[in-house]
């Protein structure tokens, strides 16, 4: 039993012998194979590189760290990839271990001092450009941007004393330099956005504040706020983007959800009101930004941009008084919004007060001197002027620009039964009558020809012989607008009026 026990261990003693041999043969392939395959990924890379294709050089870099995790150089590498990518805090980590693999590899820690720098982390920059001149004493980047890493570290000093005693001017004068040399740093773009903020400048705060969100992880402040400076300009789009980006961070951030529901709540409110009006149905829209007013009370932008589409919609749907009211309200909050004052003066041009529509269009023309919509208009308004101090049809029915044809028709009747020339037995009286008919007819042709009508509207009369081309096909209050004249048959003045 006992020798048979012996040789049963003797057996599986051979076996594993046997198979560690084996195993050991293996291995040695493999090894060899990916010390070949890791050059051809090396060398695949470089080229890759050097084309600019940098998501594959970079897949190839991947590989060759994962075959060979004792190499300094592919670590190196694959950093330099990641700066040419825009992606420095992925390079880091590869610097660091080149470095840690290779202690006196130079090349590496100047790299990583220059991205520290950026960052402006100036201790451990300083560090790296030091440990470069102790090996080697002459380099001269490392000398230069030893200099940087001092003068930055002065001026984030300077920088935050000047922001401490609320001198925001200098603060930024002094930021400049700091970004300037530490461009990868979000701390203080961030202190420099908040001087842009104090002095009043939303727009520059805006600038600095977008790379932030890249430059620091999670950035929901960020985003917050940025959300926040746009809102307040009325850039109700960009803000929901933004407080979106925040809620994908942390959908359970407070102030962050809070601000969502507001700027969603509000940014459809507008987005409906601008497609009614765009479909032209006046009074929707009017309802639709009443609603963004009391959505949003507190921001002028909002209130003075509804009063100003409210305005232009009042004038579309012809109430001349609710618009000249409006857009003298909106006016009054922005006296150099020339869109206002052109739909004040279309406003005007309804109620036939042609001197202010003159004076309105004069006035938008100096906020804006190239608007062709502008100069038509003022060239309009001052001939319809020119017009009312001849002949005006809407006055002479005593009707409103915005009149239609039954109104027309009803007041002409009226007033041809209440001057027809019968109904007068003075001579003086007949003849004043008889104008005073001819007239009134032709208000009536005029106003009842929608291409007449037309022409009239746009300030030019198409009964006045000046404006027809050859001069005689108009009529000019002397003839009868009908082609013929009824007075000149012995004064026998038989007209019916149907109603």
């Amino acid at each position: 039993m006992e020798s048979g026990g012996r040789k049963g261990l003797s057996g599986v003693l051979s076996s594993l012998s046997l198979l560690c041999v084996i195993l050991d043969l293996q291995l040695d392939g493999v090894l060899g194979a990916t010390h070949v395959e890791i050059e051809q990924h090396l060398e695949m890379g470089r080229k890759l590189l050097a084309a600019g294709q940098l998501a594959e050089a970079l897949s190839h870099y991947h590989s060759a760290v994962e075959g060979d995790s004792k190499n300094y150089l592919t670590y190196y590498k694959r950093a330099a990839v990641f700066l040419a990518m825009g992606k420095s805090k992925s390079a880091l980590p590869d610097l660091t271990r080149a470095i840690q693999l290779k202690p006196d590899f130079l090349a590496a820690r100047l790299q990583r001092g220059n991205i520290l720098l950026k960052q402006g982390n100036t201790q451990e920059a300083r560090e790296d450009f030091e440990a470069v001149l102790q090996r080697s004493p002459d380099q001269q980047e490392a000398q230069e941007q030893l200099i940087k890493a001092n003068e930055l570290e002065e001026l984030q000093e300077e920088a935050h004393a000047a922001n401490h005693r609320g001198d925001y001017s200098t603060t930024i004068t002094v930021l400049d330099r700091v970004v300037e040399l530490s461009p990868w740093d979000p701390e203080y773009r961030e202190l420099r956005a908040e001087c842009y903020i104090r002095l009043g400048d939303p727009r520059k705060a805006i600038q600095d504040l977008t790379p932030t969100t890249r430059l620091r992880n999670d950035n929901r402040a960020a985003f917050l706020k940025l959300s926040t400076l746009h809102y307040s300009l009325g850039e109700h789009h960009e803000s929901l983007n933004h407080i979106r980006e925040c809620l994908k961070l942390d959908q359970d951030d407070r102030e962050c959800f809070s601000l969502y529901k507001q700027v969603k709540k509000l940014s459809k409110q507008l987005d409906s009101a601008e497609e009614l009006l765009q479909e032209e149905r006046y009074q929707e829209a009017i309802d639709q930004y009443e609603s963004v007013m009391r959505t949003e009370p507190n921001v002028l932008y909002y209130t003075n941009k509804a009063k100003e589409r409210i305005c232009f919609c009042l004038v579309k749907n012809k109430m001349a008084d609710q618009a000249i009211d409006i857009c003298s309200e909106a006016h009054q909050r922005e006296p150099r919004n020339p869109n206002i004052l052109r739909d004040r003066a279309e406003a005007f041009i309804l109620n036939q007060e042609y001197e202010k529509a003159v004076e309105d269009y004069k006035e938008a023309r100096e906020f804006d001197m190239d608007s062709n919509d502008l100069r038509e208009g003022l060239e309009r308004a001052q001939k319809l002027l020119k017009l009312s101090r001849k002949r005006d049809y809407y006055k002479i029915l005593g009707v409103n620009r915005s009149a239609n044809k039954q109104e027309i028709i009803k007041a002409y009747r009226k007033l041809a039964q209440q001057w027809h020339p019968d109904n007068f037995r003075e001579e003086a009286e007949k003849k004043e009558a008889e104008k005073k008919f001819i007239d009134i007819a032709s208000a009536k042709e005029v106003l009842t020809d929608p291409e007449k009508r037309q022409k009239f509207d746009s300030g030019e009369d198409p009964l006045d012989p000046e404006s027809q081309q050859g001069g005689g096909g108009g009529h000019g209050g002397q003839g009868w607008p009908f082609h013929f004249n009824p007075f000149e048959s012995g004064g026998n003045y038989h007209f019916k009026f149907h109603h």
